[in-house]
Parts: structure tokens; sequence; C-alpha cells
């Protein structure tokens, strides 16, 4: 079968279309034959060699983290799901392999997909999601009445991190372009700041909790808005100590070098009396099936920038790496 392989670390030449063997479902796997696949900034972070220290691909490897599908076949001892039945996923992080006509997934990675949906705009939710609802609900446990912040929200993760922090009860501020405000507006923000025009450390304060998706110089400017002892959590930070041990199954040489790298931004977070939480999602099959509820009941939304032939997949890389996608960036197959 043809798929999208990355076959080093490095700039867009290093995933190329290439022939691999067809997988196979093992034990507690299912075989999907894929009929869509979101693209992210995570496949391309992975390929600059942005996480080697912590999760070291066995390369050449099919590239893709989250597609949607059907199934065709499952393995010994599948019990969740049957061949032919619609689902999407968020596939293992060490394995990957979306961008493929056919990805084997364990079904405990699995969900059920929402019927409401059609391939490309269901492909388009399990990563974003995941995210979204990981850091509000897990990190920073928003509740009824909390303000939060979170930065870039016409985004993939922002579009779908605004409303589930809408239905949680919170009142959302959030950065857009003059072309995004629209947009985020509609998901539920009452308070948009455009970035090209103002700092929103200098508009916001006292806020419950911060979502930092855009990194830089937005991560330090979330510390200076936030109540004393609240929390931002970042996708697009630095790892800590805690990451290695918790999400990468590092030892302590690992440990010791993300404590090295991330000293600053710690001692920038504890000078506000704040903390910091750098977020690495994890796949889960419950959870996607919890996000499926609220779209088909029409309180969750997706938004999908473009959808892309497979056969033109650099081109939608291209365009996400310009990093003026309003939604998600989809290929179908």
């Amino acid at each position: 079968m043809r798929a999208f392989v990355m076959t080093r670390y490095g700039d867009a030449s290093a995933m190329e279309m290439r022939d691999v063997p067809e997988p196979t479902a093992g034990r507690g796997e299912v075989l999907i034959r894929v009929r869509a696949a979101g693209l992210n900034p995570i496949d391309y972070k992975v390929r600059q060699g942005a996480m080697r220290l912590v999760h070291r691909l066995d390369l050449p490897q099919v590239a893709g983290s989250e597609l949607s599908g059907v199934v065709e076949a499952v393995g010994a001892g599948v019990t969740r799901f049957a061949v032919g039945d619609r689902v999407f996923a968020r596939v293992d992080k060490k394995k990957l392999g979306a961008f493929a006509p056919y990805a084997v997934v364990h079904e405990t990675l699995v969900g059920t997909m929402p019927q409401s949906l059609d391939f490309a705009d269901a492909a388009g939710l399990p990563l974003a999601g995941l995210t979204a609802l990981q850091a509000l609900r897990d990190e920073l446990a928003v509740t009824e009445g909390d303000r939060v912040f979170i930065s870039g929200g016409a985004g993939g993760v922002g579009t779908l991190a605004i409303q589930l922090a809408v239905r949680m009860g919170a009142q959302v501020a959030t950065t857009a372009s003059p072309r995004g405000q629209e947009l985020v507006r509609s998901l539920g923000a009452t308070t948009v700041i455009d970035y090209r025009q103002q700092r929103f450390r200098d508009v916001l304060s006292d806020y419950d909790g911060a979502l930092d998706l855009t990194g830089g110089r937005d991560l330090s400017d979330s510390f200076a808005i936030l109540k004393r002892g609240a929390r931002t959590v970042s996708v697009a930070g630095l790892p800590q100590p805690a990451n290695a041990r918790a999400d990468f199954d590092a030892g302590p040489l690992v440990a010791a070098a993300l404590w090295a790298a991330g000293a600053r931004i710690r001692h920038r977070a504890g000078r506000s009396g704040v903390g910091y939480r750098f977020l690495f999602m994890h796949p889960s099959g419950a959870d996607l099936d919890l996000l499926a509820g609220p779209v088909d009941q029409g309180e969750l939304r997706t938004v999908t920038d473009r959808v892309f032939p497979f056969e033109r997949i650099a081109d939608a890389f291209a365009h996400l790496e310009q990093g003026h996608a309003k939604g998600k960036v989809v290929v179908r197959m």
C-alpha cells in the first residue's frame, strides 16, 4: 500500500510517499480502513526532532496521529468492535501509522465515530479533542464560574477547548486574528483579544486557569493574568521532569535534562505565584466516546479548515505549517 512515511528527522523532505506492507491486526487490535486522517503541529514537530530527547521513533515509520475509518478486521480478543463499525482514533504515539490506507490500532484507543459527522470532520477530532478535554478536565479541573484563558482559540485545539470550557460552566477569553474573531465568538468566547494589536496580559487579570496553545511569549504572559495558586497548562512549552516519569517512561538522565531546560519557565511561573504543567495527551477510546456524545447532541461542533486529497498531503502540511489554519487540516483517502 502507498503510505506517507517519515524517513528521518528534518525538514519537509523527511516525509515521503512510499510502498509499505499492509498491516495485520494482532491480539486486542483492530485493522481500520482509513477514510480520512488529521494533520497536527505535533506531526511536523516530531519530524523536526523536537521530541527526540523523550520520544525517539524507530525510522522509517508510517506517520500520522489520528484517523477515521471503518473496521476491516479484528484481532483475537477484541470485544468492543466488529467489522463494518465506523470508528475514529488517536493512534499509539510510538506506532503512529494514520497516513496510510490501512492502520492497526489497539481497541482501547479507538472510539465509535459520531453518527452526525462525515469521515473528514471526524478525523480532525481525536487529537485536538482529547488534548482539550484532558487539559480542562484533568489538569485545570474547570468548574462552574471559572474564568479560563485559552491562547490561539481559532486553531484545532482551541476551537474545541473553547466549547468544552463553556460546557463546563466557564467564561472564556482567547486570542485570535481579525479573521478568527467571529469564529471564536460563535463558539462561546466572551472576551476576544486581537493578538496583533494588543498583549492579553495588558487586558486580563485574576483568571482561574490558562491553556497555552501557542508557546513563546504567550506562555510567559499567561502567568501574569492568573490568580495566585492557579495554573497554566501548555502543549506548546517545554516538558518538565514529571513528564519524563509519567508520560515518557524515561529515566533520571532525561528528567535531569528536562529540569535544566525548563528552569527558566519554572522560575517565571514561581515568581508569579502560579503553577506550570506541560500536557502530554494520552490516547483514550473511552474519552473519545465521551466527546462523541455532545457532538451528536449538537453541543460540540468540529471546525475543519481544509480537506486535501491524500495524494496532496505534502501540500496539506505546507498549509498547516504556515500557521493560519482556522480549525483542522485533513486529508481524505
